[in-house]
């Protein structure tokens, strides 16, 4: 009984004692108890705050213990008014939420059914972690640039959490990031966690998608700064899910090794990565600048590139070299 009203058992040996003699007194109950004068009348407080005892009719200064029936009637009624009273609180709260999510999503709409728009790095953030705690199958990520240290290390917690709930997990980085120390700390920690993680030399945009049914994309065009779309548009998921995939296919696990230990590794005859997304690149018609850009490399980095391939090919000129590797079928011209 003590258990199920929450009452304790020095108050439950005190009603028992009060229904077993009706007539005690405040002294004959306290030594029938064996609790001190000021514990007892703490208990008998108790008691009448649940309606278990209350003044007698018949005689006044003396308090009556409530019969188990009546006193059940008068506690399960009292119950049910405080949840009847916590229920309505809970639904004009979430009406409350409601109508206020309403009123920001149309702030921010996009104008487009299934996509809206997130303002704001601390309401992006609020998004990802909920959509973090509901995913049960897969979460995507495609990551072109690097990231500071102590975000990665504080995303740890979520992504161990994830993992442990047997939601696979894919990330893509370019292959730039291998030399850069935190990204490949945190990269060599996910997969010892369950994770897998690949490079390639270019990647498209900055991507996170959650069980195939929810798509984060920057709003900028260098999938920086502080605005994001979240996408569940069926069309547009698709396409996403296939860029990624198409993305996937193509990229080499991380325990590949490093870029420049595969540097190391290359026949001389053979292209190596990102050389073949240099030239790809290069008979498109893009500059160093821009080429150093899509690989996430620096500009001096694209200009050895450029000459590691020259080498190979025998050219003089970045002209001499585009023809070249096409007659050697290294690359397939695209149009811009």
């Amino acid at each position: 009984m003590s258990n199920s009203l929450d009452i304790g058992d020095d108050a439950a040996r005190v009603y028992r004692a009060m229904l077993a003699h009706p007539s005690m007194d405040f002294q004959t109950l306290r030594k029938c108890t064996g609790l001190q004068e000021e514990a007892l009348r703490e208990q008998l407080d108790r008691l009448s705050e649940l309606s278990l005892v209350r003044p007698s009719t018949s005689e006044p200064g003396v308090l009556h213990a409530v019969g188990p029936q009546v006193a059940t009637k008068l506690i399960l009624a009292r119950q049910e008014a405080r949840l009847a009273a916590e229920q309505k609180r809970t639904a004009d709260i979430r009406l409350a939420m409601e109508e206020l999510s309403e009123e920001f999503q149309q702030g921010f709409s996009t104008g487009v059914d299934g996509i809206d728009a997130a303002h704001g790095i601390d309401e992006i953030r609020d998004r990802i972690r909920l959509l973090c705690s509901e995913a049960r199958e897969e979460v995507m990520a495609m990551a072109p640039g690097a990231q500071s240290a102590e975000n990665m290390e504080s995303a740890k917690p979520q992504d161990a959490e994830l993992l442990a709930r047997g939601v696979r997990m894919r990330t893509l980085y370019q292959d730039s990031l291998r030399n850069d120390r935190p990204t490949v700390s945190y990269a060599a920690w996910l997969t010892s966690s369950g994770g897998q993680v690949r490079t390639a030399p270019t990647l498209p945009i900055r991507l996170l998608i959650f069980d195939r049914a929810t798509a984060i994309i920057p709003m900028d065009a260098h999938g920086g700064g502080t605005r994001a779309l979240f996408v569940r548009s069926s069309g547009v998921l698709l396409a996403l899910c296939e860029l990624f995939e198409a993305a996937w296919v193509g990229a080499t696990p991380l325990e590949g090794g490093s870029h420049k230990e595969r540097e190391r590794e290359r026949d001389h005859d053979c292209l190596v990565s990102p050389e073949p997304e240099y030239l790809r690149l290069l008979a498109q018609g893009h500059t160093d600048e821009t080429i150093a850009k899509r690989l996430g490399v620096s500009p001096r980095t694209a200009r050895r590139i450029a000459a590691q391939l020259m080498e190979k090919l025998g050219a003089r000129s970045r002209f001499q070299a585009g023809v070249e590797a096409a007659l050697r079928g290294w690359v397939q011209t695209v149009d811009p």
